[in-house]
């Protein structure tokens, strides 16, 4: 979305401009024609919808489900002459979205997965632990928030949500010390949580703050980020025409590892099986077009840390019919958020 996608190894909190990360790559791959209908589903401060704008006479829908994101982008919308469509949504629904705007198939698909930095620098929205503000993280501002999930998860769920989604190794102490610090008082801020995380995982001079890792596996878990990356995905396939471009930009192994297997298995040929008759294959849906990912260069990375371990991974489609299936295979299982109640 900007320049100030969180990372694994990035820092989740400090002022970055808000330039697209992998910006000019994107839009190479992206391969924006005049005529030609995109949609950007992260909308965020708007940097890659200006770059596809600016790239060709064409249409972008753009879609982000942080009101104060489709608020601020206002401006843009209005000075792209009737070229941009903003709209408050999940990217998982972009199929539907597009097809709302009476569009049954676009040419291109940008995804750019993560938390902008533009929440991360707002303390009020509870992502960053450098910045003192309600545990919240919510991106639509709707559900349980992490303030919720800290409260009522048994330890063992805690647990499970620390280490699939922040892969922290400590995971089960840290879910140890959220659950006694809460009996004696509601943990409500970020300060508050990222103190009882450092009680027990401790950092090295240089190492990233012992707070991140499990500030990034509830925000992922309160967002159920992976579950609209996989959604997304399969409305891209459904949505893209022949010869339409799916460029994903990542921030952290897990986004990548289930970008990198979708495009992997929707690029082969399914055979059918010994038990089905051969006309039952299915061709490949999508062509790979990077078999190693784009990454950002030694000047983009130095200009902004949060950048450095962004990959781009982008796929063309065939005219094979999308696939039925979905991806929930490449999900690690973990409690459904809505088992949580939500208190505010």
């Amino acid at each position: 979305m900007t320049m100030g996608r969180d990372t694994d190894a990035g820092v989740a909190g400090g002022l970055a401009r808000h330039i697209p990360v992998l910006g000019r790559q994107a839009v190479e791959c992206l391969r924006p024609r005049d005529g030609g209908t995109y949609i950007d589903g992260t909308f965020g401060a708007g940097g890659h919808s200006r770059l596809i704008l600016a790239s060709a006479d064409c249409r972008v829908i753009a879609i982000d489900r942080d009101q104060t994101a489709v608020a601020q982008g206002a401006d843009l919308v209005e000075s792209a002459g009737g070229r941009l469509t903003l709209v408050e949504d999940r990217f998982s629904a972009l199929d539907r979205v597009a097809r709302t705007l009476g569009v049954d198939a676009v040419d291109g698909v940008l995804l750019d997965v993560g938390v902008s930095s533009m929440q991360l620098d707002a303390a009020e929205r509870g992502f960053s632990f450098r910045l003192d503000g309600p545990l919240d993280m919510r991106m639509g501002r709707d559900g349980v928030s992490a303030a919720d999930v800290v409260a009522h998860a048994a330890e063992r769920d805690l647990a499970a949500i620390v280490a699939a989604l922040g892969e922290e190794r400590r995971a089960r102490a840290v879910a140890r010390a959220i659950v006694a610090a809460r009996k004696d008082a509601p943990i409500e801020t970020t300060r508050a949580l990222a103190d009882i995380v450092a009680r027990v995982v401790r950092a090295k001079p240089g190492d990233i703050h012992p707070a991140t890792r499990t500030f990034q596996a509830l925000r992922i878990f309160v967002n159920d980020e992976l579950g609209e990356l996989a959604g997304a995905l399969v409305a891209a396939e459904r949505v893209l025409k022949p010869g339409g471009r799916l460029v994903v930009i990542s921030f952290h192994s897990l986004e990548d590892r289930i970008v990198k297997s979708f495009i992997a298995e929707r690029s082969q040929v399914r055979r059918g099986s010994r038990h089905l008759p051969e006309p039952d294959a299915q061709e490949p849906s999508f062509r790979m077009l990077t078999r190693r990912p784009l990454t950002p260069d030694a000047a983009e990375s130095s200009a902004n840390p949060r950048a450095r371990s962004a990959k781009l991974r982008a796929a063309e489609r065939t005219a094979a019919a999308a696939l039925a299936a979905d991806i929930v295979h490449l999900l690690p299982r973990l409690p459904a958020l809505d088992t949580f109640p939500r208190t505010r």
